[in-house]
């Protein structure tokens, strides 16, 4: 096994749940890949999460899942902690894809509850008792209620809470007063613990608040935003948060080009294939934008051009990249 190259128990900051490029099924997008982990890198985030709902995990294949990890530790190369989503249906397998992430260097876990049945709170507890006790790394809890059909209640986090090999938790809920709930709990029992916040438009209050942080899904596309969009928080500065705070509703609006429930994956990937970072192939049941969705994000996108452009590499912005032939395409 190999050693983990940071403390993930004092992470804090922007996390981005990173997108899965891919060509086709079952097939990475290397050459996006590489280009997306360097372009988020240089954005000065303070981690990066792999194969969570953003990264379109549960649709992937096990063989690339795998794959994905390995590359994405060699690539990040110790520079940030990596964070490897394991939430599966199957105990086994998300115990199986941890000692496969152990094995190449991602430094913590997520998990989420299993999705298909839902458990109730104190089978759920069990559960995650079970699988943190056999797991081979830290491990962030992952609340997510709208992709898993249940929440991971305050008092099953409590009792979660005694568990050293859990170092803290994200919360995709939207609730906030669900995630103060959290923060309270901790205070109380895990002062250590990392509370990080999923919606990204929820950041700056979340972080005001006592949160540590966001996984905030469009920092693949604008990395330097959200990452100023923090520090100014952090630092009290609410003239600055507030105009960082409106870039965000504003890169927000992608995220309303067509009717899906993939709207906000959709988005990020079209936007990254227009500027040249990577593939827009998406995992089905899903599929790319089509031109005339297209063609809307590109106008938001030259809306927000200057944004844009300053935290694009030259290299980047010159690379052209065009649509994998096949579904999604006019």
């Amino acid at each position: 096994m190999r050693t983990q190259n940071h403390n993930v128990n004092m992470i804090e900051g922007i996390v981005p749940p990173m997108l899965t490029p891919m060509l086709d099924r079952d097939t990475l997008d290397i050459a996006g890949l590489e280009r997306l982990v360097e372009h988020i890198i240089a954005g000065g985030v303070h981690g990066l999460f792999i194969l969570g709902t953003t990264g379109e995990a549960p649709s992937l294949s096990y063989k690339l899942r795998r794959e994905l990890i390995e590359r994405v530790c060699r690539l990040v190369a110790g520079r940030v902690p990596v964070l490897a989503g394991v939430t599966d249906t199957s105990f086994v397998e998300s115990l199986a894809m941890a000692g496969h992430a152990a094995d190449h260097g991602v430094d913590a876990v997520v998990l989420a509850p299993p999705y298909y049945f839902p458990a109730g709170q104190p089978e759920l507890g069990e559960y995650m008792h079970h699988l943190v006790d056999a797991c081979p790394l830290p491990v962030f809890l992952y609340n997510m209620p709208s992709m898993t059909k249940l929440v991971i209640e305050p008092e099953t986090v409590r009792h979660l809470m005694g568990l050293e090999n859990i170092i803290g938790i994200k919360d995709s809920s939207g609730d906030l007063a669900y995630f103060r709930e959290l923060l309270a709990l901790a205070r109380d029992q895990r002062p250590d613990w990392r509370i990080l916040i999923g919606p990204e438009a929820l950041l700056a209050e979340a972080t005001v608040a006592g949160g540590h942080g966001g996984v905030s899904g469009g920092a693949n596309l604008h990395p330097r935003l959200f990452v100023e969009l923090y520090d100014a928080v952090r630092q009290g500065d609410a003239l600055r948060s507030s105009q960082l705070q409106q870039q965000v509703l504003a890169l927000g609006r992608i995220y309303t080009v067509g009717n899906y429930s993939s709207a906000i994956i959709k988005g990020l990937k079209c936007s990254l294939m227009l500027l040249g970072i990577c593939n827009d192939f998406m995992a089905e049941p899903f599929h790319r934008f089509r031109q005339s969705e297209r063609d809307r994000v590109q106008a938001l996108l030259e809306e927000m051009g200057l944004r844009f452009a300053t935290c694009m590499s030259q290299q980047a912005l010159n690379c052209s990249i065009r649509p994998a032939a096949g579904r999604g395409r006019d």
